[in-house]
């Protein structure tokens, strides 16, 4: 009978002990995000980085060491490995549309810091479905969007100059095989040609030189304007 009894208490004290283990493990995850945000508060984001990891390695740890660990590395600009978190931290926090969309916000301001634009947009679309009052993000999106459209626009601008050369090339390479065919070629005309064609190339260099100033003071406003309107939303 004692025995019973004996193997009875063994089975409820080790019940006990693994009832008890979980709720161990997410004191000390919440101890570790404490002590990360408390150096992330002091700019200690290396520190703080080590706190939100070690929080991560407890059995069963939540979205918000994981969210906090994506601004940590936001902070020390490596915004790819911060997105990376960001995006575990959304997928982690669905039954949460709150979290969600802090991280998927947090995960918009990451992207376009590596100037993808486009999936920078996605990813402040998503938030905007799930917290529709965010104006921090609404602000964003519309600025991602006109980069999105400078950078089209570069693009094309760059390919278009590209296609004059080439087609420069092909009208130089024609005017000279023409000019080797004239059997008399006049003097006169070939000097008035010359200056000619000096004066429209001195046109497109003072259209280019123009373009290219107003570009670079768009881009320096464009630069100021990202520093002032990308924000990170505060620790979990």
């Amino acid at each position: 009978m004692r025995n019973r009894v004996n193997i009875a208490r063994v089975i409820v004290t080790a019940l006990g002990i693994l009832l008890t283990l979980p709720s161990l493990s997410a004191q000390e995850e919440r101890e570790y995000i404490r002590k990360g945000n408390r150096l992330y508060k002091k700019s200690e984001f290396a520190g703080s980085e080590a706190m939100y990891r070690r929080a991560q390695e407890q059995e069963q740890s939540t979205e918000d060491a994981g969210f906090n660990l994506g601004n940590a590395l936001y902070k020390q600009g490596r915004y790819g490995e911060a997105a990376d978190e960001f995006v575990r931290s959304a997928v982690a926090g669905e039954t949460d549309t709150v979290k969600q969309a802090q991280s998927l916000y947090n995960l918009g301001n990451s992207l376009i810091k590596e100037q993808k634009y486009d999936e920078g947009i996605r990813a402040y679309i998503n938030s905007l479905k799930l917290d529709p009052g965010n104006i921090e993000a609404k602000y964003n999106l519309a600025w991602a969007q006109d980069q999105l459209r400078q950078q089209q626009k570069k693009d094309q601008n760059q390919d278009q100059q590209e296609n004059n050369k080439e087609n420069e090339k092909s009208d130089d390479q024609q005017e000279s095989d023409d000019q080797q065919q004239e059997e008399q070629p006049r003097e006169q005309e070939g000097q008035q040609q010359e200056q000619s064609i000096s004066r429209e190339d001195a046109k497109r260099l003072l259209d280019a030189l123009a373009a290219n100033e107003k570009e670079t003071q768009e881009k320096v406003q464009r630069d100021k304007a990202a520093k002032a309107r990308v924000k990170v939303i505060k620790n979990w």
